[in-house]
């Protein structure tokens, strides 16, 4: 098996845990619009209500992704395994849920396990990955988010289709896990646990992350002699992780030794200095830069308007007098273009680069907003239009598409690629807690401003995706091709105003690597070679 398809399937397995985030992103709007439960809970303030269920799971990835920042004594794997756990955990509690309490607490619980898994598996997929494919690689983080939306809207869409009007609560507890009948638990499904459990109970067959081994042998090998033998050992396996990652298995390769030199090298400047907290985030312009725009990307990403449409299609359909189990059934297609766009995405972000598509990607939602919010103001649901309907629907596909070609998958891959490795968990864990502050947010205000604003919210949107262009267009550098250890320089030598800009890494790992090459073997390697065995 060639590496690169090793790399890419290593990257597979640990983007399930993207796919519950997908799932539970998809599956709350047939939740919140189903009868069943809006008998149940929704009663009394419902728009607060439905917000509240929403805005809880993502403030509970929040807390989950800024505890994930201390978790590298747990490694790469461990982590993902413990948050599995805790998802399992607050899956269970919100499907049988007999009062808001227990949805809202579930919800929390599930979301603080998703948190750990958003933050950390898109750093895994980085750390493992060749520069040349690092973009694909992470990307898969957003595609199997789509997956997992392609299972939830459809779920949900069948199981209104099927109990609506019934009184049923299998209208919405099958979508979310189990069904449960007023005097014992008999699970007919597990749409959300089983992944869990499987990503969960596989995960320590998967090599860990050869940086994060490196980096943590490094810190604790200045404690004992003892400890310094074990972490002297920890860091021989980075060495051969590397290895089989690019070279199968072969530790003398040339390029493995390049890379793992040069891992070596960031990692002993980086730990010549003090221990790295949150407050080293902003201190000095490269570090308080990289913060920046990691915030910035991830803020932007929410603002697109995209969790507004994930979280209420229903009630945003029916402002154009779309029927909720239309605006289910064209969500389900929505899902269908998200994940035909991620695979364009992964297909185009080594090629084309990060900074184009983040800056047209932006331009084009905004045009989809701002011709979304005419129709709605000329076409209303108290003046239906056939074609203004299908005008609508049409965009919104079209948003979906463009937004997981560009904005979806570069809010993780960017930020997990921007750090240097001892402030990459603090610095990817603050633009994921800007995330899903803002994702918050979203889910809290939107079935308000909805009701109370109508086609007129729509214009926030097509205000910030307009400035999200302009801010990536000035101060986004490019970072296709350039190695992680690159990042450090790159943040401390290119200008701040990126346009016309012609910096180059001073690295050189091809050419390292061909030195190497000429010293073991007499003769010079062929990079290009090397990369083609690879990818």
């Amino acid at each position: 098996m060639k590496s690169g398809v090793y790399q890419f399937l290593v990257g597979c397995f640990a983007a399930i845990g993207s796919f519950l985030f997908g799932y539970d992103l998809g599956v709350i709007a047939e939740v919140v619009a189903s009868d069943s439960f809006k008998t149940l809970f929704l009663q009394t303030d419902g728009d607060t209500r439905s917000g509240t269920v929403v805005a809880l799971f993502t403030g509970g990835c929040f807390v989950g992704a800024f505890l994930a920042s201390y978790s590298d004594p747990l490694g790469r794997r461990g982590t993902i395994l413990m948050a599995c756990c805790i998802f399992v955990v607050g899956g269970i509690i919100q499907t049988a849920g007999v009062v808001i309490a227990m949805l809202y607490v579930g919800r929390l619980i599930a979301g603080v396990g998703v948190g750990f898994l958003t933050m950390i598996i898109p750093i895994y997929q980085a750390e493992l990955s060749h520069r040349k494919i690092r973009g694909k690689i992470t990307s898969l983080q957003q595609l199997f988010n789509a997956i997992g939306q392609i299972f939830a809207t459809w779920i949900g869409y069948g199981c209104y289709m099927t109990y609506a009007g019934t009184g049923d609560s299998r209208e919405w507890r099958i979508p979310l896990a189990w069904y449960v009948n007023p005097s014992y638990y008999l699970p007919e499904t597990s749409a959300q646990i089983v992944p869990a459990l499987f990503l969960g109970g596989l995960i320590f067959l998967f090599p860990e992350s050869p940086r994060h081994v490196k980096h943590f042998a490094y810190t604790h090998s200045q404690l004992t002699l003892r400890r310094w033998l074990c972490d002297h050992d920890r860091a021989e396996e980075g060495l051969r992780t590397l290895a089989k990652l690019h070279a199968h298995g072969d530790i003398n390769d040339p390029y493995v030794i390049a890379e793992y030199e040069l891992i070596q090298a960031q990692i002993a400047e980086e730990h010549s200095q003090k221990s790295i907290g949150y407050i080293d985030l902003f201190k000095g312009w490269p570090n308080l830069r990289r913060t920046i725009l990691v915030m910035a990307i991830q803020a932007s990403c929410q603002m697109t308007g995209v969790s507004a449409i994930q979280y209420f299609s229903p009630q945003i359909f029916a402002q154009i007098g779309i029927s909720t189990g239309e605006s289910l059934l064209f969500q389900g297609v929505t899902a269908i273009f998200a994940f035909l766009g991620t695979a364009v995405c992964i297909a185009t972000i080594d090629s084309v680069g990060r900074r184009p598509l983040e800056i047209y990607g932006c331009l084009f939602l905004c045009a989809t907003f701002a011709v979304n919010a005419a129709i709605i103001k000329v076409f209303p649901a108290s003046t239906p239009s056939t074609s203004a309907h299908w005008s609508f629907v049409a965009l919104t596909w079209l948003f979906n598409f463009v937004f997981f070609w560009t904005s979806g998958p570069l809010s993780w891959s960017i930020p997990a690629e921007l750090f240097g490795t001892a402030m990459r968990l603090k610095g990817v864990s603050w633009g994921a807690m800007t995330s899903f502050a803002f994702n918050t947010m979203i889910g809290q205000v939107t079935p308000i401003a909805v009701s109370s604003i109508g086609w007129q919210y729509y214009i926030v949107f097509v205000v910030c995706n307009l400035g999200n262009a302009v801010f990536f267009w000035a101060f986004l550098p490019e970072t296709k091709g350039l190695n992680l250890e690159d990042m450090n320089e790159l943040f401390r030598d290119h200008p701040t105003f990126v346009p016309r800009s012609n910096w180059v890494p001073s690295s050189h790992i091809d050419e390292d690597a061909q030195i190497y090459a000429k010293g073991e073997q007499g003769k010079a390697i062929s990079v290009s070679q090397h990369v083609e065995r690879a990818v």
